[in-house]
């Protein structure tokens, strides 16, 4: 049985997936690499410029959603030079595939 802390984790979670842009953000980077192989960091990134060309919404809203996912502990931002490089936090599945 999860603890009240596990608990208010998940809600975190699930409330930040509970936005459809996020919602398609987190999937667009978890279908990075195939399921059940290995991937390096470079890998399983996308840049932020990647990640709106795919989404219709303003640099504003998508630098939200992002600090959202991220705030959630759902993904990691790492700037490399001028790119600002997204990816899922490989803890964070393995929790929700615990749940």
């Amino acid at each position: 049985m999860p603890n009240c802390r596990t608990i208010e984790r998940f809600a975190l979670i699930f409330k930040a997936l509970s936005n459809s842009h996020r919602l398609a953000i987190f999937r667009q980077l978890t279908q990075c690499c195939p399921p059940g192989t290995s991937c390096t960091i470079e890998e399983a990134s996308l840049c932020v410029g990647d990640i709106a060309a795919s989404l219709d919404i303003a640099a504003s809203t998508l630098s939200h959603h992002l600090k959202e996912l991220s705030h959630a502990g759902l993904i990691q931002m790492d700037r490399k030079g001028k790119q600002v490089m997204c990816r899922v936090d490989p803890n964070t599945l393995s929790e929700l595939g615990s749940y």
